[in-house]
């Protein structure tokens, strides 16, 4: 039986009510299936993104940082030149960055520390001076990738052979090897990136005073590592 609108007893029947709140119940629940299967995907994929950038964004760093290093020795003494490389962290000299570094060096290490979820690849940094290159003087720490991603490095020189270290020796490697990897997820591929180093020889072998052939050209190009080498060396 209808009732016309205006009717004080018109409205839906208790059967009618249930009905609609059935149907209500059955999108309430439609709708958390859905999001319970897409939100997690979300997540996971929103994560990824992010930790792609931080990728990114750390190698991008630390191969400018090797990229710049420069020939520098300890001290008068010592032939070996300045660049402590392992497979798990890398000391070098480069020229010092920020607007308050002025036209000195900076001595730098890159390096993982930290185990499990706290681990962490850090960069530090101290101004150099000849004679002291002591680790315990660095400074700075800044967090360039957090667990679970762990940094490693590679080095070869001027034959392209890659070797795990890089220490004691005369020379700076031709190319150093970054490698990002997922320590929590052994499907994820590793990143890696190839630093190639822009000084391959102390300043004073680019010209000698007594060679008139010298290219002075060049010598005038490499200016920037002459003052860095000047200031390191006696």
């Amino acid at each position: 039986m209808t009732r016309e609108a205006n009717d004080p007893q018109s409205g839906f029947t208790l059967i009618e009510a249930l009905a609609a709140m059935a149907l209500m119940g059955l999108l309430v629940s439609a709708l958390a299936v859905i999001t319970s299967h897409w939100l997690p995907n979300w997540d996971r994929g929103l994560r990824r993104i992010q930790g792609s950038e931080s990728v990114s964004v750390a190698l991008d760093r630390i191969s400018a940082d090797i990229a710049a290093s420069e020939f520098i020795r300890p001290d008068g003494q010592t032939k070996s030149v300045l660049f402590d490389g392992s497979e798990t962290s890398i000391t070098f000299v480069r020229i010092s960055l920020g607007p308050k570094g002025g036209r000195g060096l900076d001595l730098v290490r890159v390096a993982g520390a930290g185990e499990g979820d706290g681990a962490v690849v850090t960069r530090k940094r101290a101004a150099f001076a000849p004679g002291r290159s002591s680790d315990r003087d660095l400074v700075d720490p800044v967090v360039l990738l957090q667990a679970p991603y762990r940094v490693s490095f590679a080095y070869a020189g001027a034959d392209r052979t890659w070797t795990s270290s890089w220490r004691n020796a005369e020379k700076l490697p031709a190319a150093v090897r970054v490698t990002v990897r997922n320590a929590g997820d052994a499907s994820t591929p590793s990143v890696s990136r190839i630093a190639v180093i822009h000084v391959s020889a102390p300043a004073d072998s680019v010209c000698r005073p007594a060679d008139s052939s010298c290219d002075r050209q060049a010598l005038s190009a490499d200016t920037t590592v002459g003052r860095a080498s000047a200031r390191s060396e006696p």
